[in-house]
């Protein structure tokens, strides 16, 4: 794609004049003058007349449907059938957005390992059922799918995987799904088949939404990334006790950030999906490195209440269902959001990890 801007095409040296020839001794003949520049005129003449049918050339052109190589697609970016085809093909990028609602894409879908890593979206680890799933940039959206799940169905049936990882080379309709996947809906030895995707929307959860505050977080920057909901997110706020709510912004790694920090902790979090889904859970503690389990399901109702630990232990960091004016001991509530209904297929849950391997986003490019 070039930047648009129109470039000058260069006249070139007209060259030496030539002049009209004179009568005898160099000087003009009778009832003649010396012709001064009458080539440069003739030449000039010529030009204009080059470039009237260069405009008309680019006016027609355009008129019978070529476009300029600027309005073109980025090469590498094909559109598949039935994903962007008419953008694409009117030289227009599709909208950068991950796959929601009951809409049917069809495309193809390769397969990779991400050798039990996490992704670009920085989970601690890959699912325990390793059925996962990268996107190409357009429809993971700079993190915006991560979370979420797909339905991919292929030759031998469906499998529904987490998307967890980013595809840099693929284009809007390709998903590259981990082996196990792949093995669910064709023959490995195809390397490449024809699919059809959809987002599963409310999948059935397998329990209540975990945080993990990023190392390096203190009171002065926080971040933090939340996982076990279901649905893309659409939005993460934070505040300490009753303090105002604080919008925090997603990283293309998955991670929310407030710059300028929350305040030391505890924190009370309201997250809410791309389906209008919205709880709170309280009690989250700045522990970097730590996934802390809240008790709070993004729908569907809330988790099972968790055991009070013991009164000669510290103070648990992970949230209770028991209210307390003690800021050590958290507790989660859920909004008045109406349950939805679950289709009793949901996945295992992210292994949890206090180790620091997602202190960075995930190199996709070194993806075999």
């Amino acid at each position: 794609m070039t930047d648009g801007s129109v470039s000058e095409e260069s006249t070139g040296d007209p060259g030496p004049v030539r002049q009209a020839p004179d009568g005898p001794a160099g000087r003009p003949g009778p009832g003649r003058r010396r012709a001064r520049g009458g080539g440069r005129r003739r030449w000039l003449a010529a030009g204009g007349v080059a470039a009237l049918a260069t405009v008309l050339g680019l006016s027609l052109a355009l008129r019978s449907g070529a476009a300029p190589a600027c309005a073109a697609a980025p090469a590498g970016i094909a559109a598949p059938a039935g994903v962007g085809s008419v953008a694409l093909a009117a030289g227009r990028m599709p909208l950068a957005a991950p796959p929601t609602g009951g809409t049917v894409h069809k495309g193809k879908a390769t397969f990779y390992d991400s050798k039990g890593a996490g992704g670009n979206c920085s989970y601690p680890s890959a699912p325990a059922n390793r059925l996962y799933v990268a996107l190409g940039p357009t429809e993971y959206s700079a993190g915006a799918a991560c979370g979420g799940y797909l339905d991919v169905t292929g030759p031998r049936g469906t499998v529904r995987v987490l998307i967890m990882d980013q595809c840099p080379e693929c284009a809007p309709g390709h998903v590259d799904l981990s082996r196990e996947a792949f093995a669910r809906i064709a023959d490995p030895v195809q390397g490449i088949v024809s699919v059809s995707y959809r987002a599963a929307v409310d999948p059935a959860l397998s329990g209540p939404l975990t945080f993990r505050i990023k190392e390096g977080a203190s009171q002065y920057w926080f971040a933090a990334l939340v996982a076990e909901h279901g649905n893309p997110l659409r939005a993460v706020e934070v505040r300490q006790g009753s303090g105002a709510w604080r919008t925090a912004a997603r990283q293309d790694y998955n991670y929310w950030l407030i710059d300028s920090g929350a305040g030391p902790g505890p924190y009370v979090v309201r997250v809410t999906d791309v389906y209008g889904h919205r709880v709170t859970a309280t009690g989250v503690t700045m522990s970097p490195g730590r996934v802390q389990r809240s008790t709070v399901k993004m729908y569907g109702g809330s988790a099972p209440a968790a055991r009070t630990a013991p009164s000669t232990r510290p103070p648990s960091p992970r949230p209770s269902a028991t209210p307390s004016r003690t800021p050590a001991s958290p507790s989660a509530v859920a909004s008045a959001a109406p349950p939805a209904p679950q289709d009793g297929t949901g996945p295992p849950a992210l292994a949890a990890s206090s180790a620091s391997d997602a202190s960075r986003p995930v190199d996709c490019a070194s993806r075999s």
